[in-house]
Formats: C-alpha cells, structure tokens, sequence
C-alpha cells in the first residue's frame, strides 16, 4: 500500500510526481518515513535509465535531509541529495559517472510504498538534466 492519504497525493501531484501516482490504494502515514541506513537496489527502470539490479544504494538521512552513495552495474560512483516531505516523497537531484566516463545528472521524485512485510518500495518518476534530457520512471525497493 502507499504511504499516503488524498492530501499526499494531491501534493505529491502538486509537486509534479504526475497522475500515475493516484491509482495505487492509499493508507494512513502516521509518523514520517526515516531512509537512515536503508538499502535500495531497483526492480524495474526504463530503457533509457543507467540503474539495474546490480546498482546499490546506501541512503542517509539527516532530519528532511537525503543522501546516498550509489555503485554497480553501470554506474561507477553516483550520489545523490535529496528533501523528504512529511509523508515520505523523496524530491532529489543526483549525479553519476557511467560506464563509459560519462557524467550524468538528473532529477528525481520518489514515492513511497509499504510492502506487506514491511520493506519499502519507492515509485520514480525522473529526467536526465544531461545528455538527451529524456525522462523515464523506475521501481526500487529495500533489501
């Protein structure tokens, strides 16, 4: 289930994480999602993403305040920096080295499911700020 009431998505929305995020069901959040020390490796990207199953992330947070290194696959070395809202959407901006010495930057926004079990699944909607500036979406979920 997503972490979200009406209100959430209705910012999430605001916040251009897009129509597509509306139709997941939706239960309470009652306190904020903390990412602190949470590992994230991703399940599905689209073709013109760099990510895939080998790529890790290691997230930090601070207060609203996300961070992560991020390597495998692809990616040599990548980071990111992001702000956590009240219910756990994730507004980011990254910046990679691929397998080709190529730099590449983008932005990012996650939203954040439940798993059943407990782990979290995060919902992207991203776009290169570099190379041919398309934009995709991807899955990833907590290992």
């Amino acid at each position: 289930m997503v972490l979200a009431g009406l209100g959430h998505l209705r910012q999430c929305i605001q916040h251009g994480m897009g129509l597509q995020w509306a139709f997941p069901s939706v239960c309470d959040l009652s306190r904020m999602i903390n990412y602190n020390g949470k590992r994230f490796r991703p399940v599905q990207n689209t073709a013109n993403g760099e990510t895939s199953a080998e790529t890790i992330f290691h997230y930090r947070q601070e207060g609203n305040v996300l961070t992560s290194t991020y390597s495998g696959g692809r990616i040599v070395s990548g980071h990111l920096i992001a702000l956590v809202d009240e219910e756990g959407c994730i507004d980011m901006r990254y910046h990679q080295v691929n397998d080709r010495g190529e730099l590449m930057t983008g932005t990012c926004r996650s939203l954040p499911e439940l798993l059943p079990e407990g782990r979290i699944r995060l919902h992207e909607s991203w776009q290169w700020t570099s190379g041919d500036r398309s934009s995709g979406s991807s899955v990833l979920e907590e290992i």
